[in-house]
Protein backbone atom coordinates (compact mmCIF):
# COMPACT_ATOMS: atom_id res chain seq x y z
CA UNK A 1 0.00 0.00 0.00
CA UNK A 2 1.48 3.43 -1.26
CA UNK A 3 2.65 5.75 1.77
CA UNK A 4 0.83 8.76 -0.10
CA UNK A 5 -2.95 7.16 -0.10
CA UNK A 6 -5.65 7.04 2.39
CA UNK A 7 -8.15 4.43 1.56
CA UNK A 8 -11.72 5.49 3.12
CA UNK A 9 -10.86 3.20 6.24
CA UNK A 10 -8.06 4.85 7.24
CA UNK A 11 -6.65 7.69 9.04
CA UNK A 12 -3.63 9.60 10.13
CA UNK A 13 -2.30 12.12 12.29
CA UNK A 14 -0.12 14.03 14.51
CA UNK A 15 0.66 13.04 18.17
CA UNK A 16 1.46 16.23 20.66
CA UNK A 17 2.52 15.91 24.12
CA UNK A 18 -0.02 15.47 26.96
CA UNK A 19 -2.32 13.57 28.55
CA UNK A 20 -5.99 13.63 29.63
CA UNK A 21 -6.82 15.23 32.32
CA UNK A 22 -9.44 16.02 34.82
CA UNK A 23 -9.89 19.41 34.15
CA UNK A 24 -10.67 18.91 30.09
CA UNK A 25 -13.18 16.09 31.14
CA UNK A 26 -15.03 18.10 34.02
CA UNK A 27 -15.13 21.21 30.63
CA UNK A 28 -16.30 18.65 27.91
CA UNK A 29 -19.09 17.46 30.58
CA UNK A 30 -20.19 20.77 31.44
CA UNK A 31 -20.16 21.79 27.88
CA UNK A 32 -21.78 19.16 26.53
CA UNK A 33 -24.41 19.98 29.13
CA UNK A 34 -25.55 21.95 26.02
CA UNK A 35 -27.26 18.98 24.65
CA UNK A 36 -29.61 18.99 27.39
CA UNK A 37 -31.91 21.79 25.81
CA UNK A 38 -32.10 20.25 22.93
CA UNK A 39 -32.86 16.45 23.77
CA UNK A 40 -35.82 17.62 26.54
CA UNK A 41 -37.05 20.07 24.15
CA UNK A 42 -37.48 16.78 21.48
CA UNK A 43 -38.69 14.45 23.74
CA UNK A 44 -41.53 16.62 25.42
CA UNK A 45 -43.04 17.85 22.37
CA UNK A 46 -44.33 15.20 21.17
CA UNK A 47 -45.64 13.73 25.14
CA UNK A 48 -47.50 17.21 25.71
CA UNK A 49 -49.18 17.06 21.79
CA UNK A 50 -50.71 13.20 22.54
CA UNK A 51 -52.14 14.73 26.19
CA UNK A 52 -56.23 15.38 26.10
CA UNK A 53 -56.02 18.49 27.93
CA UNK A 54 -53.66 20.44 25.96
CA UNK A 55 -55.50 19.24 22.70
CA UNK A 56 -58.82 20.18 24.51
CA UNK A 57 -57.49 23.98 24.88
CA UNK A 58 -55.51 24.45 22.31
CA UNK A 59 -56.39 21.75 19.59
CA UNK A 60 -59.54 21.05 19.62
CA UNK A 61 -60.15 19.78 16.59
CA UNK A 62 -57.67 17.32 16.36
CA UNK A 63 -58.96 16.43 20.33
CA UNK A 64 -62.56 15.40 18.41
CA UNK A 65 -60.71 13.81 15.56
CA UNK A 66 -58.72 11.72 18.00
CA UNK A 67 -61.94 10.83 19.95
CA UNK A 68 -64.28 9.95 17.41
CA UNK A 69 -65.42 6.83 17.59
CA UNK A 70 -67.38 6.76 14.39
CA UNK A 71 -64.73 4.79 12.52
CA UNK A 72 -64.68 6.88 9.51
CA UNK A 73 -61.39 8.23 10.26
CA UNK A 74 -57.89 5.94 9.04
CA UNK A 75 -55.73 5.26 12.42
CA UNK A 76 -53.09 6.87 10.28
CA UNK A 77 -54.53 9.95 9.61
CA UNK A 78 -56.34 10.78 13.10
CA UNK A 79 -53.19 13.55 14.20
CA UNK A 80 -53.21 15.37 11.14
CA UNK A 81 -53.26 19.17 11.51
CA UNK A 82 -50.46 21.60 10.07
CA UNK A 83 -51.01 23.94 13.22
CA UNK A 84 -50.56 21.33 15.64
CA UNK A 85 -47.57 20.49 13.86
CA UNK A 86 -45.85 23.73 13.60
CA UNK A 87 -45.89 23.69 17.29
CA UNK A 88 -43.74 21.36 17.60
CA UNK A 89 -41.69 22.50 14.43
CA UNK A 90 -41.82 26.44 14.46
CA UNK A 91 -38.58 25.66 16.88
CA UNK A 92 -36.70 24.55 14.26
CA UNK A 93 -37.17 27.04 12.15
CA UNK A 94 -36.23 29.57 14.29
CA UNK A 95 -32.81 27.80 14.81
CA UNK A 96 -32.52 27.42 11.44
CA UNK A 97 -32.18 31.67 11.17
CA UNK A 98 -30.50 31.83 15.01
CA UNK A 99 -27.51 29.75 13.79
CA UNK A 100 -26.38 32.47 10.98
CA UNK A 101 -26.05 34.72 14.04
CA UNK A 102 -24.80 32.20 16.54
CA UNK A 103 -21.80 32.28 13.62
CA UNK A 104 -21.03 35.62 14.00
CA UNK A 105 -21.54 35.56 17.09
CA UNK A 106 -19.09 32.64 18.14
CA UNK A 107 -16.49 33.95 15.65
CA UNK A 108 -16.06 37.46 17.37
CA UNK A 109 -17.10 36.85 21.00
CA UNK A 110 -15.96 33.12 21.17
CA UNK A 111 -17.98 30.22 21.99
CA UNK A 112 -18.51 30.17 25.95
CA UNK A 113 -20.50 33.96 25.36
CA UNK A 114 -22.60 31.69 22.72
CA UNK A 115 -23.63 29.50 24.61
CA UNK A 116 -24.51 31.40 27.65
CA UNK A 117 -26.70 33.20 25.61
CA UNK A 118 -28.32 30.51 24.07
CA UNK A 119 -29.63 29.08 27.57
CA UNK A 120 -30.74 32.25 28.22
CA UNK A 121 -32.76 32.93 25.88
CA UNK A 122 -34.06 28.99 25.91
CA UNK A 123 -35.03 29.58 29.22
CA UNK A 124 -36.99 32.79 27.96
CA UNK A 125 -38.73 30.48 26.19
CA UNK A 126 -39.57 27.65 28.57
CA UNK A 127 -41.09 30.25 31.45
CA UNK A 128 -43.85 31.83 28.66
CA UNK A 129 -44.71 28.21 26.83
CA UNK A 130 -45.19 27.52 30.76
CA UNK A 131 -47.24 30.16 31.27
CA UNK A 132 -49.65 30.35 27.69
CA UNK A 133 -52.86 30.83 27.42
CA UNK A 134 -53.04 30.65 23.20
CA UNK A 135 -51.48 29.19 20.69
CA UNK A 136 -49.75 32.35 19.59
CA UNK A 137 -47.81 32.53 23.24
CA UNK A 138 -47.28 28.81 22.70
CA UNK A 139 -45.61 29.57 19.00
CA UNK A 140 -43.62 32.83 20.17
CA UNK A 141 -41.97 30.64 23.35
CA UNK A 142 -41.14 28.31 20.62
CA UNK A 143 -39.39 30.59 18.33
CA UNK A 144 -37.53 31.69 21.78
CA UNK A 145 -36.34 28.03 22.64
CA UNK A 146 -35.55 27.79 18.62
CA UNK A 147 -33.35 30.92 19.10
CA UNK A 148 -31.49 29.11 21.86
CA UNK A 149 -31.07 25.79 20.18
CA UNK A 150 -29.18 27.89 17.28
CA UNK A 151 -27.15 29.17 19.52
CA UNK A 152 -26.21 25.89 21.37
CA UNK A 153 -26.03 24.00 18.64
CA UNK A 154 -23.62 25.85 17.00
CA UNK A 155 -21.10 26.47 19.63
CA UNK A 156 -21.23 23.32 21.62
CA UNK A 157 -19.99 20.78 19.60
CA UNK A 158 -17.21 23.06 18.05
CA UNK A 159 -16.11 23.71 21.79
CA UNK A 160 -15.77 20.15 22.27
CA UNK A 161 -13.87 19.38 19.11
CA UNK A 162 -12.03 22.68 19.70
CA UNK A 163 -10.89 21.69 23.82
CA UNK A 164 -10.60 17.69 23.36
CA UNK A 165 -7.52 16.11 23.01
CA UNK A 166 -7.49 14.21 19.21
CA UNK A 167 -7.43 10.55 20.39
CA UNK A 168 -10.35 11.08 23.13
CA UNK A 169 -12.49 13.56 20.48
CA UNK A 170 -15.11 11.62 19.22
CA UNK A 171 -16.05 10.08 23.11
CA UNK A 172 -15.76 13.93 23.83
CA UNK A 173 -17.84 15.49 21.30
CA UNK A 174 -20.44 12.59 21.25
CA UNK A 175 -21.08 14.07 24.98
CA UNK A 176 -23.02 16.57 23.52
CA UNK A 177 -25.52 13.81 21.67
CA UNK A 178 -25.32 12.14 25.23
CA UNK A 179 -26.57 15.01 26.94
CA UNK A 180 -29.03 15.01 23.90
CA UNK A 181 -29.96 11.53 24.88
CA UNK A 182 -30.48 11.92 28.45
CA UNK A 183 -32.91 15.12 27.60
CA UNK A 184 -35.12 13.43 25.55
CA UNK A 185 -35.40 10.17 28.16
CA UNK A 186 -35.84 12.99 30.91
CA UNK A 187 -38.33 14.54 29.26
CA UNK A 188 -40.33 11.34 28.31
CA UNK A 189 -39.99 10.36 32.38
CA UNK A 190 -41.82 13.80 32.70
CA UNK A 191 -44.32 13.36 30.25
CA UNK A 192 -45.23 9.81 31.91
CA UNK A 193 -45.67 11.37 35.34
CA UNK A 194 -47.37 14.64 34.39
CA UNK A 195 -49.66 13.01 32.13
CA UNK A 196 -51.76 11.74 35.57
CA UNK A 197 -52.08 15.30 36.57
CA UNK A 198 -55.90 15.76 37.30
CA UNK A 199 -54.57 19.57 35.42
CA UNK A 200 -52.19 21.47 33.88
CA UNK A 201 -49.91 18.62 33.70
CA UNK A 202 -49.05 19.71 29.91
CA UNK A 203 -47.40 23.26 31.70
CA UNK A 204 -45.47 21.43 34.30
CA UNK A 205 -43.85 19.56 31.19
CA UNK A 206 -43.07 22.86 29.23
CA UNK A 207 -42.16 24.91 31.80
CA UNK A 208 -39.48 22.89 33.11
CA UNK A 209 -37.49 22.72 30.04
CA UNK A 210 -36.24 25.66 32.35
CA UNK A 211 -34.32 23.49 34.42
CA UNK A 212 -31.83 22.13 31.37
CA UNK A 213 -31.67 26.00 30.26
CA UNK A 214 -30.50 26.68 33.99
CA UNK A 215 -28.08 24.03 34.07
CA UNK A 216 -26.72 24.71 30.96
CA UNK A 217 -26.33 28.97 31.28
CA UNK A 218 -24.78 28.63 34.79
CA UNK A 219 -22.43 26.05 33.75
CA UNK A 220 -21.18 28.06 30.88
CA UNK A 221 -20.32 30.90 32.85
CA UNK A 222 -17.60 28.73 34.14
CA UNK A 223 -15.79 27.20 31.27
CA UNK A 224 -12.75 28.73 29.71
CA UNK A 225 -12.61 29.57 26.04
CA UNK A 226 -11.22 27.36 23.95
CA UNK A 227 -7.25 27.84 22.60
CA UNK A 228 -8.21 28.33 19.24
CA UNK A 229 -10.99 30.96 19.51
CA UNK A 230 -8.70 32.93 22.11
CA UNK A 231 -5.88 32.66 19.74
CA UNK A 232 -8.12 34.01 16.81
CA UNK A 233 -9.39 36.86 19.42
CA UNK A 234 -5.03 38.20 20.03
CA UNK A 235 -5.67 36.44 23.32
CA UNK A 236 -2.21 34.17 22.78
CA UNK A 237 -0.89 33.73 26.16
CA UNK A 238 -3.94 33.41 27.84
CA UNK A 239 -4.58 30.43 25.28
CA UNK A 240 -1.34 28.65 25.60
CA UNK A 241 -2.52 28.62 29.93
CA UNK A 242 -5.41 27.57 28.67
CA UNK A 243 -3.93 24.52 26.67
CA UNK A 244 -1.14 23.60 29.42
CA UNK A 245 -3.93 23.26 32.02
CA UNK A 246 -6.25 21.08 29.19
CA UNK A 247 -3.46 18.86 28.11
CA UNK A 248 -1.62 18.59 31.99
CA UNK A 249 1.68 20.02 30.46
CA UNK A 250 3.93 22.90 30.24
CA UNK A 251 5.11 21.45 27.20
CA UNK A 252 2.58 22.39 24.68
CA UNK A 253 4.70 24.17 22.00
CA UNK A 254 3.89 22.06 18.91
CA UNK A 255 0.29 22.10 19.47
CA UNK A 256 0.24 25.78 20.35
CA UNK A 257 2.19 26.25 17.20
CA UNK A 258 -0.34 24.39 14.61
CA UNK A 259 -2.99 26.31 16.03
CA UNK A 260 -1.18 29.70 15.87
CA UNK A 261 -0.96 28.67 12.06
CA UNK A 262 -4.41 28.09 11.70
CA UNK A 263 -5.48 31.23 13.27
CA UNK A 264 -2.74 32.87 10.82
CA UNK A 265 -4.36 31.57 7.91
CA UNK A 266 -8.05 32.09 9.31
CA UNK A 267 -7.15 35.62 9.80
CA UNK A 268 -6.61 36.11 5.75
CA UNK A 269 -9.81 34.88 5.32
CA UNK A 270 -11.88 38.41 5.34
CA UNK A 271 -15.21 36.56 4.44
CA UNK A 272 -15.55 32.91 5.49
CA UNK A 273 -18.66 32.57 4.26
CA UNK A 274 -17.65 33.24 0.56
CA UNK A 275 -14.69 31.11 0.98
CA UNK A 276 -15.75 27.74 2.03
CA UNK A 277 -17.11 27.98 -1.39
CA UNK A 278 -13.98 27.61 -2.83
CA UNK A 279 -12.85 24.56 -4.26
CA UNK A 280 -10.13 23.73 -1.74
CA UNK A 281 -13.20 23.75 0.60
CA UNK A 282 -15.45 21.35 -1.69
CA UNK A 283 -14.90 18.25 0.65
CA UNK A 284 -16.00 20.06 4.14
CA UNK A 285 -19.21 22.13 2.24
CA UNK A 286 -20.59 18.86 0.84
CA UNK A 287 -19.80 16.41 3.67
CA UNK A 288 -21.07 19.15 6.36
CA UNK A 289 -24.47 19.55 4.40
CA UNK A 290 -25.19 16.34 3.50
CA UNK A 291 -24.20 14.60 6.57
CA UNK A 292 -27.16 16.71 8.22
CA UNK A 293 -29.80 16.49 5.83
CA UNK A 294 -29.03 12.62 5.53
CA UNK A 295 -29.81 12.70 9.37
CA UNK A 296 -32.57 13.57 9.16
CA UNK A 297 -33.84 11.68 6.53
CA UNK A 298 -33.37 8.62 8.70
CA UNK A 299 -36.44 9.25 9.96
CA UNK A 300 -35.48 9.83 13.52
CA UNK A 301 -37.86 12.50 14.02
CA UNK A 302 -40.88 9.84 13.43
CA UNK A 303 -40.08 8.44 16.53
CA UNK A 304 -38.27 11.20 18.88
CA UNK A 305 -40.98 13.89 18.25
CA UNK A 306 -44.41 12.01 17.79
CA UNK A 307 -43.24 8.24 19.42
CA UNK A 308 -46.65 8.86 21.81
CA UNK A 309 -48.71 10.27 18.83
CA UNK A 310 -47.44 7.23 16.99
CA UNK A 311 -47.95 4.93 19.38
CA UNK A 312 -51.31 5.79 20.13
CA UNK A 313 -51.87 5.88 16.35
CA UNK A 314 -50.74 2.54 16.40
CA UNK A 315 -53.46 1.85 18.74
CA UNK A 316 -51.52 2.41 22.34
CA UNK A 317 -53.18 3.56 25.09
CA UNK A 318 -52.25 6.69 26.65
CA UNK A 319 -50.02 5.28 29.55
CA UNK A 320 -48.52 2.83 26.76
CA UNK A 321 -47.68 4.86 24.72
CA UNK A 322 -46.03 7.09 26.71
CA UNK A 323 -44.30 4.84 28.41
CA UNK A 324 -43.51 2.80 24.94
CA UNK A 325 -41.44 6.07 24.52
CA UNK A 326 -40.06 6.02 27.49
CA UNK A 327 -38.23 2.93 26.53
CA UNK A 328 -37.23 4.56 23.36
CA UNK A 329 -35.67 6.93 25.43
CA UNK A 330 -33.83 5.10 27.71
CA UNK A 331 -32.61 2.62 24.88
CA UNK A 332 -31.40 5.82 23.30
CA UNK A 333 -29.14 6.58 26.34
CA UNK A 334 -27.72 3.55 26.62
CA UNK A 335 -26.83 3.16 22.83
CA UNK A 336 -25.28 6.67 22.78
CA UNK A 337 -23.11 5.48 25.70
CA UNK A 338 -21.92 2.36 23.65
CA UNK A 339 -20.61 5.48 20.90
CA UNK A 340 -18.89 6.90 23.54
CA UNK A 341 -17.03 3.94 24.31
CA UNK A 342 -16.01 2.85 20.86
CA UNK A 343 -15.78 5.53 18.29
CA UNK A 344 -12.87 6.54 19.10
CA UNK A 345 -11.54 2.89 19.06
CA UNK A 346 -13.62 1.29 15.75
CA UNK A 347 -13.51 5.06 14.22
CA UNK A 348 -16.66 6.89 12.65
CA UNK A 349 -16.96 5.09 9.23
CA UNK A 350 -17.72 1.51 11.46
CA UNK A 351 -20.82 2.99 13.20
CA UNK A 352 -22.17 4.69 10.55
CA UNK A 353 -21.80 1.85 8.00
CA UNK A 354 -22.98 -0.72 10.93
CA UNK A 355 -25.47 1.17 12.27
CA UNK A 356 -26.88 2.06 8.42
CA UNK A 357 -27.16 -1.37 7.68
CA UNK A 358 -29.13 -1.99 11.10
CA UNK A 359 -31.97 1.04 10.62
CA UNK A 360 -32.52 -0.47 6.99
CA UNK A 361 -33.43 -3.67 8.14
CA UNK A 362 -35.27 -2.25 11.41
CA UNK A 363 -37.50 0.27 9.46
CA UNK A 364 -38.33 -2.76 6.47
CA UNK A 365 -39.89 -4.76 9.40
CA UNK A 366 -41.55 -1.93 10.76
CA UNK A 367 -43.25 -1.05 7.43
CA UNK A 368 -44.19 -4.98 7.34
CA UNK A 369 -45.60 -5.40 10.58
CA UNK A 370 -47.67 -2.36 10.24
CA UNK A 371 -48.63 -2.91 6.68
CA UNK A 372 -50.23 -6.68 7.63
CA UNK A 373 -51.82 -4.97 10.66
CA UNK A 374 -53.54 -1.94 9.40
CA UNK A 375 -53.48 -2.00 5.88
CA UNK A 376 -53.60 0.67 3.67
CA UNK A 377 -57.60 1.45 4.98
CA UNK A 378 -55.94 2.35 8.27
CA UNK A 379 -58.30 -0.02 10.29
CA UNK A 380 -57.00 -2.83 12.93
CA UNK A 381 -54.75 -2.28 16.01
CA UNK A 382 -52.29 -3.83 17.12
CA UNK A 383 -52.72 -7.46 19.25
CA UNK A 384 -50.32 -7.59 22.40
CA UNK A 385 -47.60 -9.40 20.74
CA UNK A 386 -47.63 -7.30 17.51
CA UNK A 387 -47.53 -4.18 19.60
CA UNK A 388 -44.46 -5.78 21.58
CA UNK A 389 -42.75 -6.56 18.33
CA UNK A 390 -42.94 -3.31 16.93
CA UNK A 391 -42.18 -1.65 20.08
CA UNK A 392 -38.82 -4.00 20.15
CA UNK A 393 -38.48 -2.89 16.18
CA UNK A 394 -38.79 0.20 17.08
CA UNK A 395 -36.28 0.09 19.66
CA UNK A 396 -33.80 -1.97 17.33
CA UNK A 397 -33.81 1.14 14.76
CA UNK A 398 -32.90 3.87 17.39
CA UNK A 399 -29.87 2.18 19.23
CA UNK A 400 -28.68 2.03 15.55
CA UNK A 401 -29.60 5.66 15.33
CA UNK A 402 -28.14 6.66 18.91
CA UNK A 403 -24.44 4.82 18.35
CA UNK A 404 -24.33 6.21 14.67
CA UNK A 405 -26.35 8.87 12.68
CA UNK A 406 -26.93 10.31 16.07
CA UNK A 407 -23.87 11.55 17.53
CA UNK A 408 -21.96 11.33 14.54
CA UNK A 409 -24.19 13.87 12.44
CA UNK A 410 -22.63 16.23 15.18
CA UNK A 411 -19.39 14.85 15.59
CA UNK A 412 -18.21 14.54 12.20
CA UNK A 413 -19.02 17.98 10.62
CA UNK A 414 -17.61 19.86 14.03
CA UNK A 415 -13.92 18.11 13.26
CA UNK A 416 -13.22 18.36 9.89
CA UNK A 417 -12.82 22.32 9.35
CA UNK A 418 -10.11 24.32 9.29
CA UNK A 419 -9.94 27.55 11.91
CA UNK A 420 -10.76 30.10 8.87
CA UNK A 421 -14.28 28.39 7.66
CA UNK A 422 -14.95 26.80 11.30
CA UNK A 423 -18.00 28.80 12.58
CA UNK A 424 -19.52 29.24 9.04
CA UNK A 425 -18.96 25.54 8.07
CA UNK A 426 -20.95 24.66 11.84
CA UNK A 427 -23.55 27.41 10.82
CA UNK A 428 -24.25 25.58 7.60
CA UNK A 429 -24.32 22.01 9.48
CA UNK A 430 -26.66 22.99 12.09
CA UNK A 431 -29.05 25.40 9.58
CA UNK A 432 -29.30 22.58 7.31
CA UNK A 433 -29.95 20.31 10.27
CA UNK A 434 -32.74 22.36 11.22
CA UNK A 435 -34.22 22.75 7.92
CA UNK A 436 -34.76 19.46 7.46
CA UNK A 437 -35.79 18.97 11.12
CA UNK A 438 -38.52 21.58 10.24
CA UNK A 439 -39.75 20.20 7.01
CA UNK A 440 -39.88 16.28 8.58
CA UNK A 441 -41.56 17.69 11.85
CA UNK A 442 -44.10 19.87 9.37
CA UNK A 443 -44.83 17.01 7.27
CA UNK A 444 -44.68 14.14 9.14
CA UNK A 445 -48.32 13.30 10.20
CA UNK A 446 -49.36 14.69 6.91
CA UNK A 447 -46.71 12.00 5.18
CA UNK A 448 -48.06 9.25 7.47
CA UNK A 449 -51.69 9.67 6.57
CA UNK A 450 -51.14 10.02 2.68
CA UNK A 451 -48.16 7.14 2.72
CA UNK A 452 -49.21 4.98 5.61
CA UNK A 453 -46.72 2.27 6.47
CA UNK A 454 -45.09 2.91 3.05
CA UNK A 455 -43.45 5.82 5.07
CA UNK A 456 -41.38 3.72 6.83
CA UNK A 457 -39.98 2.07 3.93
CA UNK A 458 -39.45 5.83 2.37
CA UNK A 459 -37.33 6.21 5.12
CA UNK A 460 -35.35 3.23 4.64
CA UNK A 461 -34.45 4.04 1.12
CA UNK A 462 -32.95 6.87 2.22
CA UNK A 463 -30.64 5.47 4.63
CA UNK A 464 -29.52 2.96 2.24
CA UNK A 465 -28.45 6.08 0.07
CA UNK A 466 -26.63 7.27 2.53
CA UNK A 467 -24.89 4.34 3.78
CA UNK A 468 -23.13 3.95 0.01
CA UNK A 469 -22.10 8.12 0.64
CA UNK A 470 -20.14 6.99 3.69
CA UNK A 471 -18.74 3.87 2.26
CA UNK A 472 -16.91 5.88 -0.38
CA UNK A 473 -17.11 9.91 0.13
CA UNK A 474 -15.82 9.73 4.10
CA UNK A 475 -12.61 9.30 5.18
CA UNK A 476 -11.67 7.81 8.81
CA UNK A 477 -10.83 11.15 11.10
CA UNK A 478 -10.58 9.24 14.02
CA UNK A 479 -7.27 10.54 16.08
CA UNK A 480 -6.40 13.65 13.67
CA UNK A 481 -5.78 15.93 14.83
CA UNK A 482 -8.23 19.04 13.71
CA UNK A 483 -5.03 21.13 12.15
CA UNK A 484 -4.30 18.29 10.37
CA UNK A 485 -7.10 17.42 8.58
CA UNK A 486 -6.07 18.09 5.20
CA UNK A 487 -4.03 15.57 4.53
CA UNK A 488 -6.93 13.20 4.94
CA UNK A 489 -8.37 14.78 1.63
CA UNK A 490 -5.55 15.51 0.02
CA UNK A 491 -5.26 11.63 -0.14
CA UNK A 492 -8.78 10.66 -0.18
CA UNK A 493 -9.12 8.88 -3.88
CA UNK A 494 -12.38 11.49 -4.64
CA UNK A 495 -11.82 14.39 -2.26
CA UNK A 496 -7.66 14.56 -2.99
CA UNK A 497 -8.26 16.90 -6.69
CA UNK A 498 -9.88 19.71 -4.55
CA UNK A 499 -6.65 20.17 -2.17
CA UNK A 500 -4.13 22.26 -2.88
CA UNK A 501 -0.45 21.33 -2.56
CA UNK A 502 -0.33 24.48 -0.38
CA UNK A 503 -2.93 24.11 1.85
CA UNK A 504 -2.25 24.48 5.84
CA UNK A 505 -0.84 21.53 7.54
CA UNK A 506 0.40 19.44 4.60
CA UNK A 507 3.74 20.66 5.35
CA UNK A 508 3.28 18.90 8.89
CA UNK A 509 5.50 15.71 9.00
CA UNK A 510 3.30 12.61 9.86
CA UNK A 511 4.03 11.04 12.98
CA UNK A 512 1.72 8.39 13.26
CA UNK A 513 -0.99 6.15 11.08
CA UNK A 514 -3.78 4.30 12.64
CA UNK A 515 -5.30 1.88 10.38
Amino acid sequence: MGAGVILPGESSGKVYEGHVTGFVIITCIVAASGGLIFGYDIGISGGVTSMDEFLQKFFPSVYAKEKDASGGRSQYCKFEDHLLTLFTSSLYLAALVSSFFASATTKKFGRKVSMTFGGSVFLLGAVLNGAAVNVAMLIVGRLLLGVGIGYGNQSVPVYLSEIAPAKLRGAMNIGFQMATTIGIFAANLVNYGTSGMKSNGWRVSLALAAVPALIMTIGSLFLPDTPSSMIDRGEREKAREVLQKIRGTSNVDAEFADIVEASDVAKQVKDPWRTIMEPRYRPQLIITTLIPLFQQLTGINVIMFYAPVLFKTLGFGVDASLMSAVVTGLVNVVATIVSIVVVDRFGRRFLFLEGGIQMIVSQVAVGILIGSVFGVAGEGSFSKGSGDLALILICIYVAAFAWSWGPLGWLVPSEIHPLEIRSAGQSINVSVNMLFTFIIGQLFLSMLCEMKFGLFFFFACWVAVMTVFIYFFLPETKNVPIEDMNRLWKSHWFWGKYIPDDAQGLDLPRTNRNV
